[in-house]
C-alpha cells in the first residue's frame, strides 16, 4: 500500500486505493462495450474476429497501463469508436483498401502523432487554445456523453423524419436505465461512496429479471491473436497513396483525443486556472504510443476515451484508476462472458449523470463577448450533432478565429489558434471523411 501511495502521490490527489480501485472498475464497465463492438466493425472489413477481440483488450490494457504507470493520469484508452467505423467502412469497404494497409495507415498516423507529442506541439495547442474554447470542450464532451447515453439506454433512437426522436419507454431497457439514473443522483446528492458503480450493478441484477438478460459463465480461454498481430502493410499504406486516410486518422486521433484528455482532466480538477497540469505531456505521449501499439497487436486506432469521465465522478485521480481498467482489460480476455453480462443501458446512467455535471460547464463563458461565447456553443454544440469531438473542436476554431477576423480583433488570436483554424479548414474543403 505504500509504495502506491508513493508512486502514484494518492494523497496529494486527496484519494485512495479503495477509491481509486473503485474508479478504475467504474471506467472499465462503462467502457468493456468495446470489447464486443471493436470486433464485429472491424470483421466487417475483413478481419479475424476472435484475433480483434484479444487485440482491442490487450490494446486497450497496453495504452492504458502507459497512462496510469507513465503519466499518472486517470484515463482508459481503447480502439476509439468512428475511427474504427472509418477504418471499416470507409478505408476498407469504401477504398476497396486491404485491412493491412488500412492497419499500417494507422500505424504512419500514430507516428506522426508521437512526433507532434514529442515536439510539444500538441501541448502548445493545448495551451493556445483561448478560454471560451476551453470551456466549451467539456461542456461538448458532456454533451456527447449524454448522446450516446441516451442511445444505449433505447431512449433516443434514430428518425427518418426528424433524425433522433424518443424511443419505446414502455420496454424494459428504458425504464431500467432511468431507475438507474434515479439510483445514481440520490445516492451520490447522499454521498454514498460508489454511487455510479452501484448504480450500475442495480440495473445489471434487475437486467435478468425483467430485461431478459442471460448468464453465460465466467469464464473462457482467450482466442489466438496471431491472425491480426504484425499484419500491418506499411509499405502497402505508402505503395496505395493513403496521404488522405493518414490525414483522417491524424487529425481526428489528434483533437478528439486532445479534448477527451482536456475535458476528463478539468471534470478530475486537474486543470488549475486554466493551466494544463505538469504531466500532460506524458499522458499525450501516453495515447500517442497507445495508437502505434493497437496497430501492430491488429485494431484501428487506440485513444483516450470520454467514458473515463465517469470513474473520474467516482473519485479516481491517478494512474492508478487507470492501472485498474488496463488489468481488468487483460482479465476480460479470460471472463468474456462476464464482462459481457452488462448491458448497454447498465451503464447508460451513469454516463448521463456524469453529462449532467459537465454541463455547468457552460456558467464560465463570457456570455455578453459574442465572439467568445458563439464560437464556445458551436464547439459544444457540433460535438453530439456529427458525432465527434475532433468536428466540434474543428468548427469551433475556425469559427473563433473567422469571427475575430470580421470584428477587427484578430491580434486577439494566437499564431498557433491561426495554424490550427488553417488546418481545420484545409481538412473541411480538401479531404472527404
Amino acid at each position: 500500500m505504500q509504495f502506491l501511495e508513493n508512486y502514484f502521490k494518492l494523497s496529494e490527489h486527496g484519494t485512495n486505493v479503495r477509491t481509486e480501485v473503485l474508479a478504475g472498475l467504474t471506467t472499465f464497465l462503462t467502457m468493456a462495450y468495446i470489447i464486443f463492438v471493436n470486433p464485429s466493425i472491424l470483421g466487417d472489413a475483413g478481419m479475424p474476429k476472435d484475433a480483434v477481440f484479444v487485440a482491442t483488450c490487450v490494446a486497450a490494457a497496453v495504452g492504458t497501463l502507459i497512462m496510469g504507470l507513465y503519466a499518472n493520469f486517470p484515463i482508459g484508452l481503447a480502439p476509439g469508436m468512428g475511427l474504427n467505423a472509418y477504418f471499416a467502412y470507409g478505408v476498407v469497404q469504401g477504398m476497396g483498401f486491404p485491412w493491412q494497409a488500412a492497419l499500417g495507415a494507422v500505424f504512419i498516423s500514430g507516428c506522426c502523432f508521437m512526433i507532434v507529442s514529442l515536439l510539444r506541439i500538441r501541448e502548445q495547442i493545448m495551451n493556445a487554445i483561448p478560454a471560451s474554447l476551453r470551456i466549451a470542450i467539456p461542456a461538448g464532451v458532456g454533451l456527447f456523453l449524454a448522446l450516446i447515453s441516451l442511445k444505449n439506454a433505447g431512449i433516443v433512437v434514430s428518425s427518418p423524419a426528424t433524425f433522433v426522436t424518443m424511443g419505446d419507454l414502455h420496454k424494459p431497457a428504458p425504464v431500467l436505465a432511468i431507475v438507474g439514473f434515479l439510483v445514481i443522483v440520490a445516492l451520490d446528492r447522499l454521498r454514498v461512496t460508489g454511487a455510479l458503480l452501484i448504480g450500475i450493478m442495480t440495473v445489471t441484477v434487475l437486467s435478468f429479471f425483467f430485461g431478459g438478460n442471460e448468464f453465460h459463465g465466467i469464464v473462457s480461454a482467450p482466442p489466438s491473436i496471431e491472425p491480426t498481430l504484425m499484419q500491418l502493410d506499411i509499405v502497402g499504406a505508402v505503395s496505395h497513396g493513403l496521404f488522405t486516410v493518414v490525414m483522417v486518422f491524424f487529425l481526428v486521433e489528434l483533437f478528439d483525443a486532445t479534448g477527451t484528455l482536456m475535458g476528463v482532466a478539468q471534470r478530475a480538477g486537474l486543470m488549475k486556472d486554466g493551466k494544463l497540469p505538469k504531466n500532460m505531456n506524458k499522458a499525450l505521449l501516453a495515447d500517442s504510443g497507445a495508437i502505434i501499439a493497437g496497430s501492430v497487436m491488429g485494431t484501428s486506432s487506440t485513444t483516450a476515451f470520454i467514458e473515463s469521465a465517469a470513474g473520474v465522478q467516482a473519485g479516481g485521480r491517478t494512474g492508478l484508476t487507470s492501472v485498474t481498467v488496463a488489468m481488468l482489460f487483460l482479465a476480460a480476455l479470460f471472463i468474456a462472458p462476464l464482462a459481457g453480462v452488462v448491458p448497454g443501458y447498465a451503464t447508460a446512467p451513469a454516463l448521463f449523470f456524469v453529462a449532467c455535471l459537465m454541463l455547468r460547464e457552460l456558467a464560465e463563458v463570457n456570455w455578453a463577448e459574442t465572439t467568445e461565447s458563439v464560437p464556445a456553443v458551436v464547439t459544444a454544440l457540433v460535438m453530439p450533432f456529427t458525432y465527434s469531438i475532433a468536428n466540434g473542436l474543428a468548427l469551433g476554431f475556425i469559427s473563433y478565429a473567422g469571427l475575430k477576423l470580421l470584428t477587427g480583433k484578430h491580434k486577439e488570436v494566437s499564431a498557433m489558434i491561426w495554424c490550427v483554424a488553417g488546418v481545420f479548414l484545409f481538412k473541411l474543403i480538401y479531404i472527404p471523411g
